[in-house]
């Protein structure tokens, strides 16, 4: 059942460019019955596998800005570690409350985004749309290799290393990669595609989420028989999704991504509470 399920949160982690911790956690939390710590760690620990599965296809398909992802990268791991330390003294209902809160903060910013583009893609859509998208999918892929090749402004790499801050600091505490909070940063105030951010917040995730799961590890939190089985699925399933990305229309994934984010934060709230009983 486990690597199933890693194989999923594995699709969709490549396909979204999150970790799959804002999967994982919920589904240790409410499937697996780990504890709110031992469901964070344990995700931390998966997620580092999932997401180099899933940046090594990005960059293959030259859907990232590996530079601006390691930037991030580097503004995460100088404070994901701390995110550790806080939820180590924080009581579990606080720890899956900031989690919700986290999720649902990313699920309404880009249901926000979804909702403001255009309807480009409807089923009987001529021949002429279909071939400009095509086109679109590949200036999409060129613009990855110009950000991978190009210099960064200063701007460009304060901005990054802030996310990264940011989203390291978070990322330690409620046990996700990330991706949560970088994929909208990135689209508000980087002016970034989807598919490109998708790439780059893994290869952000990589780095960010060492210190914590080093962390996480020494202090004896990390589940390593679920994590490692699922970790089994999710591997191949982050490299199909990865593929994926440039196949998919842009507006479904943002509607996909605020909705999946949206309903696992109110499963989080409603198990920690015991709103349902």
């Amino acid at each position: 059942m486990a690597v199933a399920v890693g194989l999923a949160i594995g699709v969709v982690s490549g396909l979204l460019g999150i970790g799959g911790g804002s999967i994982m956690v919920p589904v240790f939390r409410l499937v697996f019955g780990l504890s709110a710590v031992g469901s964070t760690a344990t995700s931390l620990f998966t997620i580092i596998p999932t997401s180099i599965s899933g940046a090594v296809t990005h960059i293959r398909e030259k859907t990232c800005a590996p530079k601006l992802g390691l930037v991030m990268g580097a503004g995460g791991a100088c404070t994901s570690a701390l995110g550790v330390m806080l939820a180590q003294v924080s009581p579990s209902w606080a720890v899956m409350l900031g989690t919700a809160i986290v999720i649902a903060y990313s699920a309404t910013t880009m249901l926000r985004k979804a909702i403001g583009m255009p309807k480009r893609d409807e089923p009987a859509r001529s021949a002429r749309v279909a071939v400009a998208e095509s086109q679109e999918a590949a200036g999409e892929r060129a613009a990855g290799t110009a950000g991978a090749s190009a210099g960064m402004t200063k701007r460009q790499i304060a901005t990054g290393f802030c996310i990264g801050l940011l989203t390291g600091l978070a990322s330690g505490y409620v046990g996700l990669g990330g991706g949560f909070l970088m994929v909208p940063l990135m689209t508000s105030f980087m002016g970034m595609s989807m598919k490109q951010t998708s790439g780059t917040s893994l290869i952000a995730i990589i780095i960010l989420a060492l210190p914590a799961t080093i962390a996480q590890c020494a202090i004896g939190n990390v589940d390593y028989a679920i994590g490692v089985a699922v970790a089994c699925g999710s591997i191949p399933g982050a490299f199909f999704g990865a593929k994926l990305v440039s196949r998919v229309p842009e507006r479904a994934l943002r509607f996909f991504f605020a909705g999946f984010l949206g309903v696992a934060a109110v499963l989080l709230v409603v198990k920690e509470f015991g709103l349902l009983g």
